[in-house]
């Protein structure tokens, strides 16, 4: 399996997740978002919701699907940060971004955002980079700013009654869709 080092963290190796990631995957990412675990960290989304942030069954298709990869980065021989990259809807897709709590703040994610914005760019040809982030996380939508995205003023509803994305606890939330030109 190749790994590749993002240029601002030589140190960081980036390997694609197997099918053999999916349960530690859904481990890591539901401790980055949900739950008391989430609190150690900045980007916790226990005060809007609860449930599962990520399918196992969704999942399993990020990684097997072409133009899809899961780019995962180890710590301890578990996995310490993961992201998903993907062509979709004519232009590069991130998402299922997640780093482990008590590592946040430390350079891990800003080096992965990295080499998912390279994944897209010059293994799959795309000049754009979107994501969909929840308005209501203002401190995270400022951080993807501060890295170049742009806030598009387009807005997506939250898929309110599919638990497969969590069980909100208010009834005002919806996606905002950010742009980065590679």
């Amino acid at each position: 399996m190749t790994e590749t080092r993002p240029e601002h963290s030589p140190a960081l190796a980036v390997r694609a997740a197997t099918l053999a990631d999916v349960g530690p995957l859904v481990t890591l990412v539901t401790s980055a978002y949900r739950g008391e675990a989430s609190r150690a960290g900045w980007t916790t989304e226990a005060d809007l919701l609860d449930g599962d942030r990520i399918d196992p069954d969704l999942l399993r298709a990020d990684i097997t699907r072409p133009h899809s990869k899961v780019l995962v980065v180890d710590d301890d021989a578990r996995p310490l940060a993961c992201a998903h990259v993907a062509v979709e809807e004519g232009a590069g897709y991130f998402g299922m971004f997640a780093v482990r709590p008590d590592r946040q703040g430390g350079g891990v994610g800003r080096a992965l955002l990295a080499e998912a914005e390279r994944v897209a760019r010059d293994e799959w040809g795309q000049t754009c980079l979107r994501m969909s982030v929840i308005d209501a996380r203002a401190d995270l939508v400022a951080w993807y700013v501060r890295r170049g995205y742009v806030r598009t003023g387009r807005v997506k509803p939250f898929p309110y009654g599919d638990t497969r994305f969590g069980v909100p606890k208010r009834d005002d939330l919806r996606f905002e869709v950010l742009e980065k030109q590679l």
